[in-house]
């Protein structure tokens, strides 16, 4: 069985759901937020941003016969949400299984998306 690596999953999630028209980011969870404001100053002056991935979560299901992925999302507005957010369900699930399948894995995915604000077109995500 081909070791499947956690990091290139949400790679391929996330990248999958930046492509998706209307979503202008990916939320990060608290916990990462967290992280990030309680890591050593940096001594450089670029500043500091969190990876595309951090929005992401994937987890192996507990009986380990697929995955679960979360998507957090920042929409722009304009469009409906339900649209968007139904758009990054099905990008992300077939890019996933599209992954899978390119290692010869033919697990079973599940997708939550969740749509963490609306950004007006002056926000930066």
């Amino acid at each position: 069985m081909t070791a499947i690596r956690t990091s290139a999953l949400l790679g391929v999630a996330a990248e999958a759901a930046l492509a998706v028209p209307g979503v202008a980011g990916l939320q990060p969870r608290l916990a990462h937020r967290l992280a990030a404001a309680t890591a050593p100053t940096r001594t450089d002056t670029a500043p500091h941003r969190t990876s595309p991935e951090a929005g992401i979560r994937a987890d192996r299901a507990p009986d380990g016969s697929g995955w679960h992925i979360e998507v957090r999302c920042v929409l722009a507005e304009g469009r409906r949400a339900l649209d968007i957010a139904r758009n990054v369900h099905d990008r992300v699930g077939a890019a996933v299984l599209s992954y899978l399948a390119a290692l010869g894995v033919a697990e079973r995915v599940t997708v939550k998306v969740t749509v963490t604000r609306i950004a007006a077109r002056h926000d930066a995500a």
